[in-house]
């Protein structure tokens, strides 16, 4: 009964908190490092009743965790047990987070509603201060000539393969970072391992492959079918106490031997897919104007002999004056089939 009471009222939140009236804004937004167990400060300056706490993620609407003096916390499910109230004072709405990945960067906005003074607001924009922030005047990425590998791999086109990255050198390692250079474009994470309280957590943000943690931070990502655009650079950062170390490689897929790809084997499929369909089109063309052209022919043989579009017959006896001469031959006559036209002329042949 209790869980059905929070489930209501934390739905009663999501109707209301728009319609709530305007607050009072805490106009300068507080930056805070991502790291892991920060805190985000929302400690209301006046005194007062505290009605409810709620925090959001710009731009999603939802609160992502919700307090009620009586009806206790709720949390969205990406937030659940991450997510935890600090209430050091009465008015207090900061909350901590803890197995925080880089999804968890972004513009937060806390929201305390008092009583008699009403709402009060703050936004705290959580930042990676580790990365420089990027800059419109920032250098253009290096070219490929630019930049020293420390390892070139191979990997055959339709074929699975692991690119990895070991940490060999001094010092404790508590993050590293996976990035590719994707055709002379600016370095795009695709993974990330760190180290938390609660142990290793992993972010994968790689489209075509798997990325996995080991508990050394080592990382690796595994190649499901390697395509031509898998190539390319990819750079292992580990954050060390002894400072940042880089580990950069070269991927190379070559074409398959013969210089033949499966793009190559598509185009080819697709030409003769077109081909197919372009000589039945002309067999279908060439079949239909041969077909008009017997139906023309039949119509203009019938308009120039119109005596040939229908037979007209008549049983006329073959010998007529024979008739007289037995009776046999006046019982069982003999006649034959010949067109009318053909009739009258015979019958002025005839001797009378």
């Amino acid at each position: 009964m209790e869980a059905v009471q929070k489930d209501h009222w934390y739905f009663v939140v999501l109707i209301f908190l728009p319609f709530l009236k305007v607050a009072v804004q805490q106009k300068d937004v507080i930056t805070v490092r991502l790291e892991e167990g920060m805190v985000l400060d929302c400690l209301c300056p006046w005194n007062g009743n505290l009605s409810m706490v709620s925090w959001t993620k710009v731009p999603d609407k939802d609160p992502i965790a919700v307090f009620h003096p009586e009806y206790g916390v709720a949390f969205s499910h990406h937030y659940r047990e991450r997510i935890e109230f600090l209430r050091t004072t009465p008015m207090d709405g900061s909350i901590s987070l803890r197995n925080v990945t880089h999804q968890d960067i972004g513009l937060y906005h806390c929201s305390v509603q008092t009583f008699p003074q009403g709402p009060w607001t703050r936004n705290i924009q959580v930042e990676d201060l580790d990365t420089p922030p990027e800059e419109d005047d920032s250098p253009e990425p290096p070219t490929p000539d630019e930049i020293t590998t420390d390892s070139e791999l191979i990997a055959k086109q339709n074929d699975n393969f692991t690119i990895s990255c070991n940490h060999m050198h001094n010092g404790t390692v508590y993050q590293v970072i996976l990035e590719k250079m994707p055709n002379s474009q600016p370095w795009s994470i695709i993974g990330v391992c760190k180290k938390v309280e609660g142990g290793l957590v992993g972010e994968d943000y790689s489209d075509r492959g798997r990325v996995s943690c080991a508990d050394s931070l080592d990382i690796s990502l595994h190649l499901t079918g390697v395509e031509p655009e898998d190539g390319g650079f990819y750079r292992c950062t580990f954050s060390t106490d002894a400072g940042e170390q880089t580990t950069t490689v070269l991927l190379t897929v070559p074409p398959p031997a013969g210089g033949f790809s499966l793009s190559m084997y598509m185009m080819y499929i697709y030409i003769g897919a077109g081909t197919a369909a372009l000589i039945l089109l002309i067999v279908i063309l060439i079949v239909a104007v041969r077909h008009r052209r017997r139906n023309r022919r039949e119509e203009y043989k019938v308009k120039l002999h119109p005596s040939q579009s229908q037979n007209i017959y008549e049983n006329i006896p073959v010998c007529p004056w024979s008739a007289k001469k037995t009776r046999q031959i006046k019982n069982y006559p003999i006649y034959a089939n010949l067109q009318a036209r053909g009739l009258h002329k015979t019958k002025n042949q005839l001797p009378k």
